[in-house]
C-alpha cells in the first residue's frame, strides 16, 4: 500500500492549528478571569492593631428599684415605659390594691369592735367598782354599829351582851368578805381589760400594717435617669423576660434599675489567647450595633482575673473585659449590644492590605499580585492582624493585589 504523505502532511497541520487555537483559546480564557477578579491597593500608613470583644453596655452606677418588703400580694398592674426617661418621684410600678383594700375594711371593722368590747368592759368595770365600794361601805357601817352596840355590854343584861359580841363578829367577817370580794373582782376587771386592750392593740397594729401596705402599692424613683426593668426569673432564667403587667412580684425583689448614664460602660467578652494583649488603660474604640456609623472613644478601665461563665448556649467561660466611655452620648441605653476595639498596638509607616487578600501557600502567607501574566503569589510577612485589614512586609506601596485566589493557583 502506498503512503500519500502530502495528505498525512495535510493532516497534520490542521491537527497543529487546532492545538494551536485551543491554546490560545485557553491562555485568553484564563487571562480574561485574570483580569476580571476583584483587586484592592497596598495603601502606606499608620496601622493600629486591635482586639475586637462583643459585648453589651452596662452602668457602673445605678439605683435600683425593688419591691416592698412585708407585703404578700405584689401583682403589677401597670409599669412605666421601659427605658423612658424619669425624674426623682415619677411613678414606675403600680401593684393591684384591691386585696389589701379589702383587708383595710376588714381590719378596721376589727378595730372598731375590739376598742367597743374594750369600752364595755371598763364601764362594766366602773359600775362593779361602784358596786362593791357601796357594798363595802355598807359592811364598813355594821361593824361599827356591832362595835357599838358590844360596847353597852356593861350596862345591858348578859345575854344582850353576848348576842352584840357575837353580831360584831358576824359583821366583821362580812366586812373582810366584802373586802375580798371587792379586791377579786377589781382584779378580774383589770385582766379582762388588759386582755380586751391587747386585742384591740392588735387589731390596731394590723390595720396599721395593712395602711402601709396599702400605701407601698405604688414604687416612685429614686432618682433622674431612664428606667431599665430587670428580667423575671421566677420561670427560669432561660424563659426570663423583663418584668410586665400582670406578672407577680415578690417581696424584697429588684424589679428595675436607674443607671447612672455618665457612668455607661461597655462590657466584652475577651478570649483566652487575647487576654495577655490587653492591660489597663489601653486606648478602646467603642462601637453600637443600633449607631454603627459613631465610634465612642475610651478607655480600658477592668479585666477580670478570672474566667466567668455565660448564659448563652451552649455554656462558654471567657474573661471580661470593661471600658468607659469618655462622653457618652444621650442616645445609649443600658443593654445595647456592640462591640470594643482595644487598640494593642500602632506600627507607622507599615503596608496594609485587606484580610481577604492574604492567602497560605506551602504553610506561608502570600498575595497575589497582578502582572501582564496574570497573578502571581509573592511571600509576605504579616507584621499585625485585625479582623479587615492586615499589616504586612514584603510587598510597595500601590500594589494591586487580588481579593479572591486565583484559580490557576491552588492552596497548598
Amino acid at each position: 500500500m502506498k503512503i500519500d504523505f502530502r495528505r498525512v502532511g495535510f493532516i497534520l497541520a490542521g491537527l497543529a492549528l487546532a492545538g494551536a487555537g485551543t491554546l490560545g483559546i485557553m491562555k485568553l480564557r484564563t487571562a480574561q478571569a485574570a483580569t476580571n477578579l476583584p483587586t484592592a491597593s497596598a495603601r502606606k500608613g499608620d496601622f493600629t492593631a486591635f482586639i475586637r470583644c462583643r459585648g453589651e453596655l452596662k452602668a457602673r452606677r445605678s439605683v435600683q428599684v425593688t419591691a416592698p418588703k412585708n407585703v404578700p400580694e405584689l401583682r403589677i398592674v401597670w409599669l412605666a415605659t421601659q427605658g423612658a426617661p424619669v425624674k426623682e418621684g415619677d411613678l414606675l410600678v403600680r401593684f393591684d390594691p384591691s386585696s389589701a383594700k379589702q383587708q383595710l375594711q376588714d381590719r378596721d371593722a376589727a378595730l372598731k369592735q375590739a376598742q367597743a368590747a374594750l369600752d364595755q368592759a371598763v364601764a362594766n368595770g366602773n359600775v362593779t367598782a361602784e358596786q362593791d365600794k357601796l357594798e363595802l361601805a355598807a359592811a364598813q357601817y355594821q361593824v361599827e354599829k356591832a362595835k357599838l352596840e358590844a360596847s353597852k355590854a356593861e350596862i345591858v343584861s348578859r345575854l344582850q351582851g353576848e348576842e352584840s359580841r357575837v353580831d360584831l363578829g358576824l359583821a366583821e367577817k362580812k366586812l373582810e368578805v366584802q373586802q375580798a370580794g371587792v379586791v377579786l373582782n377589781r382584779a378580774s376587771n383589770e385582766a379582762k381589760v388588759a386582755s380586751l386592750r391587747r386585742l384591740r392593740d392588735k387589731a390596731k397594729d394590723e390595720l396599721e400594717l395593712t395602711t402601709y401596705r396599702l400605701g407601698q402599692m405604688e414604687l416612685r424613683s429614686p432618682g433622674s435617669g431612664v428606667v431599665h426593668f430587670l428580667p423575671n426569673n421566677s420561670q427560669g432564667w432561660m424563659n426570663a423576660k423583663p418584668f410586665k403587667v400582670g406578672d407577680q412580684a415578690w417581696p424584697g425583689g429588684v424589679l428595675a434599675e436607674i443607671p447612672d448614664l455618665n457612668t455607661l460602660e461597655m462590657e466584652g467578652k475577651v478570649e483566652e489567647i487575647d487576654r495577655g494583649r490587653m492591660e489597663l488603660s489601653q486606648e478602646v474604640r467603642v462601637r453600637i450595633d443600633s449607631l454603627p456609623e459613631t465610634k465612642f472613644p475610651g478607655r480600658l478601665v477592668q479585666l477580670s482575673p478570672m474566667t466567668v461563665m455565660g448564659w448563652e448556649w451552649p455554656p462558654s467561660r471567657t474573661f471580661r473585659g470593661f471600658a468607659r466611655i469618655d462622653h457618652p452620648d444621650k442616645s445609649l441605653r443600658p443593654a445595647m449590644n456592640g462591640s470594643m476595639d482595644v487598640v494593642v498596638a500602632r506600627i507607622p509607616n507599615s503596608i496594609s492590605v485587606p484580610s481577604k487578600s492574604v492567602f497560605t501557600q506551602n504553610g506561608k502567607p502570600v498575595v497575589y499580585v497582578a502582572g501582564k501574566d496574570g497573578y502571581r503569589s509573592v511571600p509576605i510577612e504579616v507584621l499585625a492582624r485585625n479582623p479587615d485589614e492586615v499589616a504586612v512586609k514584603g510587598i510597595a506601596e500601590n500594589t494591586q493585589v487580588a481579593l479572591t485566589e486565583p484559580e490557576s493557583k491552588g492552596k497548598s
